[in-house]
Protein backbone atom coordinates (compact mmCIF):
# COMPACT_ATOMS: atom_id res chain seq x y z
CA UNK A 1 0.00 0.00 0.00
CA UNK A 2 1.20 3.50 -0.85
CA UNK A 3 -0.20 6.68 0.65
CA UNK A 4 -0.08 9.84 -1.46
CA UNK A 5 -0.59 13.34 -0.07
CA UNK A 6 -2.24 15.37 -2.83
CA UNK A 7 -2.58 18.56 -0.79
CA UNK A 8 -1.47 21.99 -2.01
CA UNK A 9 0.93 23.98 0.15
CA UNK A 10 -0.16 27.11 1.98
CA UNK A 11 0.90 30.43 0.40
CA UNK A 12 4.63 31.11 0.86
CA UNK A 13 4.00 34.24 2.92
CA UNK A 14 1.38 32.64 5.17
CA UNK A 15 3.69 32.05 8.12
CA UNK A 16 5.20 35.54 8.18
CA UNK A 17 1.93 37.39 7.58
CA UNK A 18 -0.72 35.32 9.34
CA UNK A 19 0.84 33.33 12.19
CA UNK A 20 1.66 34.89 15.56
CA UNK A 21 3.79 32.88 17.95
CA UNK A 22 3.51 33.22 21.73
CA UNK A 23 6.11 31.61 23.97
CA UNK A 24 4.83 30.42 27.34
CA UNK A 25 7.48 29.64 30.00
CA UNK A 26 6.50 26.68 32.18
CA UNK A 27 8.37 25.71 35.33
CA UNK A 28 7.93 23.45 38.32
CA UNK A 29 10.17 21.93 40.97
CA UNK A 30 10.98 19.09 38.55
CA UNK A 31 11.18 20.68 35.10
CA UNK A 32 11.42 23.81 33.04
CA UNK A 33 10.50 24.36 29.39
CA UNK A 34 8.80 26.75 26.96
CA UNK A 35 5.48 26.00 25.31
CA UNK A 36 4.75 27.45 21.86
CA UNK A 37 1.22 28.64 21.06
CA UNK A 38 0.12 29.82 17.63
CA UNK A 39 -2.60 32.28 16.64
CA UNK A 40 -3.44 32.45 12.94
CA UNK A 41 -5.83 34.02 10.45
CA UNK A 42 -7.23 31.26 8.23
CA UNK A 43 -8.82 31.85 4.83
CA UNK A 44 -11.14 29.05 3.75
CA UNK A 45 -9.41 28.86 0.34
CA UNK A 46 -5.86 28.50 1.66
CA UNK A 47 -4.14 25.31 0.43
CA UNK A 48 -6.46 22.60 -0.89
CA UNK A 49 -10.03 23.01 0.39
CA UNK A 50 -13.37 21.27 0.47
CA UNK A 51 -16.66 22.89 -0.47
CA UNK A 52 -19.71 21.36 1.16
CA UNK A 53 -23.03 22.06 -0.62
CA UNK A 54 -23.74 24.84 1.89
CA UNK A 55 -20.86 26.83 0.40
CA UNK A 56 -23.58 28.28 -1.84
CA UNK A 57 -26.45 29.77 0.14
CA UNK A 58 -29.08 28.49 -2.27
CA UNK A 59 -27.95 24.86 -1.87
CA UNK A 60 -27.27 24.91 1.88
CA UNK A 61 -28.35 21.55 3.32
CA UNK A 62 -27.26 22.30 6.88
CA UNK A 63 -24.08 20.21 6.71
CA UNK A 64 -21.02 22.01 8.07
CA UNK A 65 -17.43 21.07 8.82
CA UNK A 66 -18.59 20.41 12.39
CA UNK A 67 -21.48 18.01 11.73
CA UNK A 68 -20.46 16.40 8.43
CA UNK A 69 -20.48 12.58 8.82
CA UNK A 70 -16.82 11.55 9.00
CA UNK A 71 -17.53 8.23 7.27
CA UNK A 72 -18.43 10.16 4.11
CA UNK A 73 -14.85 11.44 3.85
CA UNK A 74 -12.66 8.69 5.33
CA UNK A 75 -11.34 5.83 3.14
CA UNK A 76 -14.09 6.32 0.59
CA UNK A 77 -13.94 4.16 -2.54
CA UNK A 78 -12.82 6.46 -5.32
CA UNK A 79 -12.42 6.12 -9.09
CA UNK A 80 -9.75 7.94 -11.09
CA UNK A 81 -10.34 9.48 -14.51
CA UNK A 82 -7.20 10.84 -16.14
CA UNK A 83 -7.02 13.03 -19.22
CA UNK A 84 -4.08 15.00 -20.59
CA UNK A 85 -5.68 18.30 -21.51
CA UNK A 86 -3.49 21.27 -22.35
CA UNK A 87 -3.80 25.00 -21.77
CA UNK A 88 -6.90 26.57 -23.39
CA UNK A 89 -8.15 23.23 -24.69
CA UNK A 90 -11.65 24.06 -23.54
CA UNK A 91 -14.53 21.89 -22.39
CA UNK A 92 -14.29 18.38 -20.98
CA UNK A 93 -17.51 16.56 -21.89
CA UNK A 94 -19.40 13.57 -20.54
CA UNK A 95 -18.17 11.54 -23.49
CA UNK A 96 -14.58 12.47 -22.68
CA UNK A 97 -15.01 11.23 -19.11
CA UNK A 98 -16.83 8.02 -20.03
CA UNK A 99 -14.35 7.18 -22.79
CA UNK A 100 -11.37 7.77 -20.50
CA UNK A 101 -12.82 5.56 -17.76
CA UNK A 102 -14.29 2.94 -20.06
CA UNK A 103 -17.85 3.25 -18.78
CA UNK A 104 -19.78 4.73 -15.88
CA UNK A 105 -18.27 5.35 -12.45
CA UNK A 106 -19.89 3.34 -9.64
CA UNK A 107 -17.91 4.54 -6.61
CA UNK A 108 -19.21 7.29 -4.27
CA UNK A 109 -16.08 9.39 -4.86
CA UNK A 110 -14.45 10.47 -8.11
CA UNK A 111 -11.07 12.03 -8.86
CA UNK A 112 -10.66 13.82 -12.20
CA UNK A 113 -7.07 14.49 -13.21
CA UNK A 114 -7.87 16.37 -16.41
CA UNK A 115 -4.48 18.07 -16.72
CA UNK A 116 -2.26 14.98 -16.47
CA UNK A 117 1.21 16.04 -15.34
CA UNK A 118 0.24 19.72 -15.33
CA UNK A 119 -0.93 21.53 -12.21
CA UNK A 120 -3.75 24.12 -12.21
CA UNK A 121 -1.22 26.96 -12.02
CA UNK A 122 0.49 25.72 -15.21
CA UNK A 123 -2.44 26.75 -17.42
CA UNK A 124 -4.56 29.86 -17.93
CA UNK A 125 -7.18 29.94 -15.21
CA UNK A 126 -10.36 28.08 -16.21
CA UNK A 127 -9.15 27.48 -19.78
CA UNK A 128 -10.01 23.78 -19.27
CA UNK A 129 -13.36 23.09 -17.62
CA UNK A 130 -16.29 20.73 -17.12
CA UNK A 131 -19.21 21.41 -19.44
CA UNK A 132 -22.89 20.82 -18.62
CA UNK A 133 -22.86 17.28 -19.99
CA UNK A 134 -19.87 16.35 -17.81
CA UNK A 135 -21.56 17.72 -14.71
CA UNK A 136 -24.76 15.83 -15.49
CA UNK A 137 -22.75 12.63 -16.09
CA UNK A 138 -20.96 12.94 -12.72
CA UNK A 139 -24.28 13.43 -10.95
CA UNK A 140 -25.90 10.54 -12.85
CA UNK A 141 -23.12 8.22 -11.64
CA UNK A 142 -24.19 8.84 -8.03
CA UNK A 143 -20.92 10.55 -7.08
CA UNK A 144 -21.09 12.30 -3.69
CA UNK A 145 -17.49 13.51 -3.38
CA UNK A 146 -15.48 15.00 -6.26
CA UNK A 147 -11.80 15.91 -6.36
CA UNK A 148 -10.81 17.66 -9.59
CA UNK A 149 -8.18 19.96 -11.05
CA UNK A 150 -10.83 21.61 -13.26
CA UNK A 151 -14.34 22.91 -12.57
CA UNK A 152 -15.82 26.16 -13.93
CA UNK A 153 -15.16 27.95 -17.21
CA UNK A 154 -14.39 31.65 -17.39
CA UNK A 155 -18.05 32.18 -18.27
CA UNK A 156 -19.21 30.86 -14.86
CA UNK A 157 -21.78 28.35 -16.09
CA UNK A 158 -22.95 27.07 -12.70
CA UNK A 159 -20.84 23.94 -12.28
CA UNK A 160 -20.68 24.24 -8.49
CA UNK A 161 -24.34 25.24 -8.19
CA UNK A 162 -25.43 22.09 -10.05
CA UNK A 163 -23.08 19.79 -8.15
CA UNK A 164 -24.09 21.17 -4.75
CA UNK A 165 -27.79 21.00 -5.61
CA UNK A 166 -27.25 17.28 -6.25
CA UNK A 167 -25.50 16.82 -2.90
CA UNK A 168 -21.96 16.54 -4.31
CA UNK A 169 -19.14 17.97 -2.18
CA UNK A 170 -16.14 19.25 -4.12
CA UNK A 171 -12.43 19.38 -3.30
CA UNK A 172 -10.44 22.09 -5.05
CA UNK A 173 -6.74 22.73 -5.71
CA UNK A 174 -5.38 19.18 -5.50
CA UNK A 175 -1.73 18.65 -6.41
CA UNK A 176 0.44 15.79 -7.73
CA UNK A 177 -2.50 13.65 -8.86
CA UNK A 178 -0.28 12.14 -11.54
CA UNK A 179 1.21 9.98 -8.75
CA UNK A 180 -2.04 8.03 -8.46
CA UNK A 181 -2.07 5.14 -10.95
CA UNK A 182 -4.79 2.89 -9.51
CA UNK A 183 -8.14 2.89 -11.31
CA UNK A 184 -9.82 2.65 -7.89
CA UNK A 185 -8.39 3.49 -4.47
CA UNK A 186 -9.32 4.77 -1.02
CA UNK A 187 -9.72 8.53 -0.69
CA UNK A 188 -9.66 10.42 2.61
CA UNK A 189 -10.43 14.12 2.99
CA UNK A 190 -9.37 15.44 6.40
CA UNK A 191 -10.50 18.76 7.87
CA UNK A 192 -11.15 20.39 11.25
CA UNK A 193 -14.62 20.16 12.77
CA UNK A 194 -15.15 23.93 12.82
CA UNK A 195 -18.69 25.12 13.53
CA UNK A 196 -20.74 26.97 10.90
CA UNK A 197 -18.23 26.88 8.02
CA UNK A 198 -19.01 25.05 4.76
CA UNK A 199 -15.68 25.70 3.04
CA UNK A 200 -12.45 24.78 4.79
CA UNK A 201 -8.82 23.87 4.01
CA UNK A 202 -8.32 20.12 3.94
CA UNK A 203 -5.79 17.36 3.43
CA UNK A 204 -6.22 15.00 0.46
CA UNK A 205 -4.93 11.44 0.93
CA UNK A 206 -5.02 8.68 -1.67
CA UNK A 207 -4.38 5.11 -0.48
CA UNK A 208 -3.30 2.93 -3.42
CA UNK A 209 -2.21 -0.66 -3.95
CA UNK A 210 0.40 0.09 -6.62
Amino acid sequence: MKLYDLTASFPKNYQSEHIRLTEVPLQSAKTKYTGLIYDSALNSMNSSYIDLPGHIRETDDGVTAENAPIQDFYRVNCSLIRLHREDQSGAVTAQDLENAFGGKVTTPALMINALGKLEPGDIECRSVYLDDSAVEWIISCGVRLLVSDIYESQALEGVFLKLFAAGVSTVCEPRRMIQVSDREFYLSIMFMNMPHVTQIPCRILAECNN
